[in-house]
């Protein structure tokens, strides 16, 4: 398999190196720069990057690269605007709620610089479109929130022979590093495979800090300049891990794996694989039809409706709500009359359920409700269903009292 240099090939056009007055006024701290000056700068006219999502990690690194004069930045995103990322996403603001991310991303980045090239692919990414949005640019940004669209980043890097600039955050620790040069290793060599879903929670459920993806993805475009000019000493093979509340930086060595199974020297994989999604947006759990006994829908999945849970509640007495999300969340909000037992407490404390009564097991997006139906359903519970949806769904379906989070 053909892997190019970290450095991205440089167009040969003439007139794409020339940079404006205006141009030349608005970068004059980097051409002062020894390290960039009026080439290094015409090179970062040239480049294409490309960013796969734009949301914690990507807002950061997007304003960054178009502030610096990358002359083509590509956005990969189909998400619309939610007040929750507000707190974190910095190229939206309030009246960006409900719109199109790609829509308010592209006009936000253009108003920063108008002397950059935006394009604006407003689709998700996937095996059909991957490998040849990942070909056209000359590097990536993974900004992905999810396993499957990581891994399918990494592995569409290694086969088009792109450099992937890697970041990720969970609460107060964030992740940075290169992957897919020709000297270095890939995300597989250091995870070869994503966990089962569920496992990890997503920023949703577990929270992070406003300031980290930021820093990370701060970093992340500090890397992609890097690249781009062919200066420093980027972090191929190298993971840089920081943590917010203790404000330290480390470092980890990592060694490219011969026997991985995309970089590797002999490579199993040769074309792309799409992950099912760990942590699955709200509401997009199968939701069957439930009878008021549950009996015909016990063979076809676990999910109720917060609708259905609401019928439940008016008419049967015998019910019990189960909350098991972490007591932080449950002092922002809870259902009436819910019994709580945290998740990591349930491996103990099911005996307290009573097995001829129907229960409903909530969380904040159903995601960790799922798992824990399916561990009551193992221990002879039968009449046990997840909240499809979570108490974030509750909120938006049935009583817009209960704060969303």
């Amino acid at each position: 398999m053909t892997r190019q240099h970290s450095q991205p090939d440089q167009p040969v056009s003439e007139a794409s190196q020339t940079l404006t007055h205006a141009e030349i006024r608005r970068y004059g701290r980097h051409l002062v720069l020894p390290e960039v000056g009026r080439e290094g700068q015409e090179r970062l006219k040239r480049a294409r990057v490309l960013l796969v999502g734009v949301g914690g990690l990507g807002s950061p690194a997007a304003l960054y690269l178009a502030a610096a004069g990358v002359g083509t930045l590509g956005i990969v995103e189909f998400d619309t605007v939610d007040e929750t990322n507000l707190q974190r996403q910095i190229l939206y603001s309030a009246s960006d709620v409900g719109r199109p991310k790609i829509e308010a991303a592209a006009e936000r980045l253009k108003d920063a610089n108008p002397h950059v090239e935006v394009e604006a692919h407003g689709v998700r990414l996937d095996v059909s479109n991957a490998l040849e949005l990942v070909s056209s640019y000359d590097l990536v940004i993974d900004g992905s929130d999810n396993f499957s669209t990581r891994y399918l980043v990494n592995d569409a890097c290694v086969m088009a022979g792109k450099p992937d600039v890697y970041g990720s955050i969970y609460r107060f620790e964030g992740q940075v590093s290169v992957f897919c040069t020709q000297e270095g290793p890939c995300y597989r060599c250091l995870f070869p495979e994503p966990p089962p879903p569920g496992v990890v929670p997503s920023c949703a459920e577990a929270g992070v800090l406003g300031v980290l993806p930021g820093i990370i993805g701060s970093l992340q475009a500090n890397e992609a300049l890097k690249l781009i000019l062919n200066k420093g000493k980027p972090l191929i093979g190298r993971l840089l891990l920081f943590d917010a509340l203790a404000s330290s930086f480390r470092e980890l060595a990592l060694p490219r794996d011969q026997a991985c199974s995309v970089c590797g020297s002999n490579p199993t994989r040769t074309t792309l694989e799409q992950y099912d999604e760990t942590c699955p947006p709200p509401g997009t759990a199968e939701t069957p039809e439930v009878s008021e006994h549950g009996s015909q829908a016990a063979a076809r999945g676990i999910d109720i409706t917060p609708a259905q849970l609401q019928g439940w509640l008016r008419n049967a007495a015998e019910l019990t709500v189960l909350d098991v999300r972490t007591p932080v969340e449950v002092q922002i909000c809870r259902l009436e009359d819910s019994t709580w037992i945290p998740m990591h407490e349930l491996g103990e404390r099911w005996g307290e359920l009573d097995r001829e009564r129907r229960a409903v097991v909530y969380c904040h997006h159903g995601t960790r409700s799922a798992q824990v139906v399916r561990f009551l359903r193992a221990q002879g519970l039968s009449n046990v269903w997840n909240l499809a949806g979570g108490i974030d769904q509750w909120s938006l379906d049935v009583d817009p009292g209960v704060p969303r989070y």
